[in-house]
């Protein structure tokens, strides 16, 4: 990232990741650590790619804020509520969705009220 730096003001950089083979979390990690806090990600991890064959999904916003979260990071962002969106979508779409930390968050809560 260094070279980028030097082009582009990374305040003003952007990444968003696709999370095909489980490295959408540690791309956002070394992006981190090279200087860039700016991510896309989508409720649940929903979305996809038409340009890339076998592409599964976007990262899950629930699995970057609770990455940044578990590091300490304040993001302003309630994890709850994104996950109630994503819950809503989810029903209102059909559609399983595809954010591991959705996934077990809901699990977890699920046992306890269960």
């Amino acid at each position: 990232m260094p070279l980028l730096a030097k082009k582009i003001p990374l305040d003003r950089v952007a990444m968003h990741f696709h999370d095909t083979r489980g490295t959408a979390l540690a791309n956002v990690y070394a992006s981190l650590q090279n200087g860039i806090a700016i991510f896309d990600a989508s409720a649940g991890g929903l979305g996809g790619c038409p340009y890339a064959p076998g592409a599964t999904g976007n990262v899950g916003t629930e699995d970057v804020l609770y990455l940044l979260h578990s590091m300490g990071i304040h993001t302003g962002v309630d994890l709850d509520k994104v996950r109630a969106a994503s819950r809503f979508i989810a029903g209102a779409i059909d559609h399983e969705l595809t954010s591991k930390a959705w996934k077990a968050l809901e699990a977890a809560d699920a046992r306890a009220t269960g």
